[in-house]
């Protein structure tokens, strides 16, 4: 049962409340994409208490866990959300497997990267077109490729406002939230996963190790991303783009988000 908050988390989670709510406003149709792991679960917890709705989506790779394929019924039992599953295309999935075989992406990293843009980069593509704003449970502290994560960016590999709000969150934040407040998780999360993905991908993590160590295990820390969250390889300078007519009232530049 739901538990009150201490004061520290009450005004995180409070702010977080207020941020989703803002985004509703300047873009009802922002899009949650969700990996079923506890940053999104938090996240959808949160959205159910707003009074405008938004979409929920999961990339369904053909390669989850059955614990995350689960997480659909519970999310939609709990709150009444049916997450839209995105999955790949099946003739591309075939062609890549019958040229490379069914574990190319254990060879390397740029066969990896392959599986993951037929799988996972095509499917988000579709899930955002004709959207204006997307939403991730991404935090800086997760990774190396995270630390300089901002809030909110405009992200110009898909075209559209992408927000992060629990990117100041350290997973102390996010299990105490969840706790306190009885939100329902990946039992994934208490067989030591932290971070998420498709089954041949993941492992549980070592004592010591970061939070997505276990993702991509075999290849050096810096490549582990798959392409969703491209600008977080990239260089990582302010994002500045021209306002166009009809944006909402955010800054040319995000420099500001990076240092709050």
């Amino acid at each position: 049962m739901p538990t009150p908050l201490t004061a520290s988390l009450s005004r995180l989670w409070q702010a977080v409340l207020a941020r989703l709510g803002e985004i509703a406003a300047d873009h009802p149709d922002a899009v949650l994409a969700s990996s079923m792991g506890v940053e999104d679960t938090l996240l959808i917890h949160a959205l159910a208490q707003l009074p405008q709705p938004l979409g929920v989506f999961m990339l369904d790779t053909g390669r989850l866990h059955a614990e995350t394929i689960a997480m659909v019924d519970v999310i939609r039992e709990r709150y009444g959300i049916v997450v839209q599953r995105m999955h790949p295309d099946p003739a591309a999935v075939q062609a890549h497997v019958a040229a490379h075989g069914e574990f190319a992406f254990y060879e390397s990293v740029a066969l990896r990267k392959e599986c993951c843009g037929i799988r996972k980069v095509e499917p988000l593509r579709r899930a955002l077109a004709g959207h204006t704003a997307w939403i991730t449970g991404q935090r800086r502290e997760q990774s190396v490729t995270r630390t300089e994560l901002p809030e909110f960016q405009w992200d110009e590999t898909f075209g559209l406002w992408k927000f992060n709000p629990l990117a100041a969150w350290t997973s102390e934040d996010v299990w105490a939230v969840i706790r306190a407040l009885d939100i329902p998780y990946n039992p994934l999360h208490d067989r030591g996963y932290p971070s998420i993905g498709c089954e041949p991908c993941t492992r549980a993590v070592r004592p010591g190790e970061d939070a997505r160590a276990g993702r991509w295990w075999w290849e050096q820390r810096d490549s582990r991303e798959c392409g969703l969250h491209a600008s977080n390889l990239a260089d990582r300078r302010p994002l500045v783009r021209p306002r166009r007519a009809g944006d909402p009232a955010y800054p040319d530049s995000v420099e500001s988000s990076l240092s709050s």
